[in-house]
């Protein structure tokens, strides 16, 4: 990741900028056929500025920004606590999103920020990441599954009326001497390029 990039948590000033940021990687991957009204209510129900100020504010949540040069190029968003009936732990986080604008993929911010997301959650006692990418985000699915993530389970997402299928990925969570880290594979490593962008699914990010 480039050395100008920083990584911290979100502020409210921060909400207009992650709104646009969000609604661009969100069309970007999605509406690739155009915009019809269930696109449309998504992008103001889920990215409005007053839906990211509520983010920011809840306590459960850890909303964290890439920031370079002043300028928001990326996010991840974290919920402590939330549960599902694939994901077997008492004490589970999800990461509901990860942003990234599309010209700063392929230089290991997505990595970066997931990294960052586990390190939040582990600090909020969490054991498991559990996240929903889109089946159809082939890029997303190959980003997580080369970092140590197990796909144990399918899951829907609804928008408007149309359903659309997800994937349930996990990945245990340790803290280890003496800092909030996951338990990585050996998958871990560089390899990887471009498959930064990582928005979980066609949701809100769920």
């Amino acid at each position: 990741m480039p050395p100008d990039i920083l990584i911290r948590t979100a502020v409210s000033a921060d909400a207009l900028c992650l709104g646009v940021l969000a609604s661009q990687v969100f069309l970007d991957t999605y509406a690739t056929e155009g915009i019809r009204p269930a696109i449309a209510a998504e992008l103001q129900r889920s990215f409005s500025t007053s839906a990211m100020h509520a983010l920011i504010e809840q306590p459960d949540i850890a909303l964290r920004v890439a920031e370079r040069r002043g300028h928001l190029i990326g996010f991840a968003q974290v919920t402590v606590g939330t549960q599902h009936a694939a994901v077997a732990s008492a004490n589970p986080a999800e990461l509901d999103r990860l942003d990234v604008q599309e010209p700063f993929t392929g230089q290991g911010l997505g990595r970066a920020l997931l990294h960052d997301a586990e390190a939040q959650a582990v600090a909020r006692g969490a054991t498991i990441l559990w996240l929903t990418p889109w089946v159809g985000n082939a890029r997303a699915l190959a980003f997580y599954a080369a970092l140590g993530c197990a796909d144990v389970g399918r899951t829907w997402f609804e928008m408007g009326d149309t359903r659309h299928e997800n994937r349930v990925l996990t990945k245990s969570l340790q803290r280890r001497r003496g800092r909030e880290t996951a338990s990585f594979s050996s998958a871990d490593d560089p390899a990887f390029q471009r498959v930064d962008l990582s928005r979980q699914a066609i949701s809100g990010l769920s």
